[in-house]
């Protein structure tokens, strides 16, 4: 047990630095992860390091699913719900499709039905690596919203996809209108189970007296709960940890506590981070035992296998994207969609951001040894191999060729009315102005008799004054005096902590109540510094 904790420490350090690297090359990490695995499997010491599909299936997927929905905008989802399920379904089956009918004719041996296993197992799009990379360039938000929603869901799609698949291959049987009632069945009942789950947790959230620390507890217990009942049953567990996370995520204001949401965003954070460092540096530390595993086939015909499947994948998406787009513009003149006119740049950057991931490699490892006469699964590890040669491809030619894309091709959100910037401080003047005028008249006597209801007036009054000045409009918005007044506000703020680690040396205080007055510092530098905005940047 010692000797595999001490591994796994030495792997959080390693993702740590290459995380880092990736930060100092402007490189989104996913893609510096895998290339570090890779030279990392040359060693001696972590050339046994190996996925366990059951591990990431029952350990990684829930929480990093659960998260993803958490931060998803339900108003963006439903906004793009016709673009978003028309990558997570009739893409996936599409890809599927495609992959079936090119590797069964392109590969000496392959059938049909192991060419739809492994269009099952390519066909979902990795999201954490495209969406890293889309936030380092500051690709429109629409985008992002797409690609994190369409994520939320062909997981789901493929997976039940890759399910059918791998029984008709193991059974030598498929009966269409079966599979397709099957299909209907799975994605409802995971989708229906996820939400009553969703609605106990809600209620146990909403009316039981919880501490900060049991409510994040049950956050993390809660993709768990999702995943593992509708699983019990068969049923999709990624469709119900969406589906649960996407309800939960809506009422997080109403459920939890203000001390519950600060906490949770702290651990969550923290995991997943963890975690998407995990699966990335275990994908390219699975090279070893990948190509050892590859029989009486030749490296070199593996490998082209690979690159041709690759290509295949990503012209389907790119062809899929700007289907999509033909299509949204035809329905536009019967049907109300959120963008009649998708023109060539979006479809471009969706087709292009389908990099595959960790939910492929392991759906490819979850296929069995044998079959259950006792012989061997056909063609196993060359379908093993071609799923890691196209994670490669798609992941590091297509990552580090997105960003270059984007601002090759200049996009632009067209339906940001406002930008983030005057967004940020628009907001803040409404909050600020509400707050005012709900001072003048709920507690005017108050603001002239109480000092310190006064000085919040003023406080507000200052804020105003800074709010009401463009950035761009008004040259005193960016005068020296401006800037000169955060620099001493975020320098009192200095002073105070000196005071308080000062205080702290002495016995007579109390630590933990000197470290809460520096938690309380930390999120009033964090409000000076969002005012600020580019100022202090």
């Amino acid at each position: 047990m010692q000797p595999i904790l001490i591994e796994y420490l030495y792997m959080v350090l390693i993702i740590l630095a290459l995380v880092v690297l990736a930060n100092k090359v402007k490189i989104a990490y996913p893609i510096i992860l895998v290339i570090g695995g890779l030279l990392l499997s040359f060693l001696a010491e972590f050339s046994h390091v190996g996925i366990n599909p059951e591990i990431v299936f029952l350990i990684f997927l829930p929480p990093l699913l659960y998260e993803a929905a958490w931060q998803t905008s339900w108003k963006e989802f439903w906004k793009w719900r016709r673009v978003i399920t028309s990558f997570a379904f009739p893409v996936v089956i599409i890809t599927s499709i495609i992959i079936a009918i090119f590797s069964s004719s392109y590969i000496p041996g392959f059938t049909l039905a192991l060419g739809f296993l492994l269009g099952g197992i390519i066909s979902p799009p990795d999201a954490v690596s495209a969406t890293t990379i889309m936030r380092q360039v500051n690709a429109p938000k629409y985008l992002v919203s797409i690609i994190e929603g369409e994520s939320l869901l062909n997981d789901a799609s493929s997976l039940i996809v890759f399910r059918f698949a791998l029984a008709a291959v193991l059974t030598g049987q498929f009966d269409l209108k079966e599979a397709t009632l099957s299909f209907v069945l799975v994605i409802l009942m995971g989708l229906l189970i996820g939400l009553l789950i969703g609605l106990l947790i809600y209620l146990l959230h909403r009316f039981l007296p919880l501490t900060p620390s049991i409510e994040t507890v049950l956050t993390l217990i809660t993709p768990y709960a999702m995943y593992y009942a509708a699983e019990h049953y068969h049923y999709s567990g990624v469709l119900a940890v969406v589906s649960g996370g996407l309800l939960l995520s809506s009422q997080r204001q109403k459920m939890l506590s203000y001390q519950s949401r600060l906490q949770g965003v702290n651990v969550w954070g923290n995991l997943v981070f963890v975690f998407n460092g995990f699966i990335f540096l275990l994908i390219g530390l699975q090279l070893p035992a990948i190509t050892t595993d590859l029989g009486t086939i030749s490296l070199k015909s593996a490998i082209g296998y690979g690159i041709a499947i690759s290509a295949v994948l990503i012209l389907t998406r790119l062809a899929s994207s700007f289907g999509a787009a033909g299509f949204t513009k035809i329905v536009s003149r019967f049907i109300t969609v959120a963008d009649p006119n998708p023109g060539w740049k979006m479809p471009l950057i969706a087709g292009w951001a389908g990099m595959r991931g960790v939910v492929s490699l392991a759906a490819a490892l979850s296929i069995p040894i044998a079959l259950p006469g006792g012989e061997s699964f056909p063609l196993r590890n060359l379908i093993l191999f071609i799923t890691f040669v196209v994670i490669l491809m798609t992941l590091v030619f297509q990552g580090l060729t997105l960003p270059w894309l984007i601002k090759k091709i200049n996009i632009t959100d067209k339906y940001s009315t406002i930008d983030e910037e005057e967004q940020h401080r628009f907001i803040r003047k409404k909050l600020a102005l509400i707050s005012k005028e709900h001072l003048n008249t709920r507690y005017e006597k108050e603001t002239t008799e109480n000092s310190y209801v006064s000085n919040l007036l003023n406080r507000l009054e200052t804020d105003l004054h800074i709010f009401g000045h463009h950035p761009n409009g008004n040259p005193e918005f960016q005068s020296d005096t401006l800037i000169r007044f955060y620099h001493i506000q975020l320098d009192l703020l200095e002073t105070q902590r000196n005071l308080l680690t000062h205080m702290n040396r002495k016995q007579e205080f109390d630590e933990e109540l000197i470290r809460k007055y520096f938690t309380l510092l930390d999120l009033e530098e964090y409000r000076i510094r969002e005012n600020g905005l580019t100022l202090l940047r």
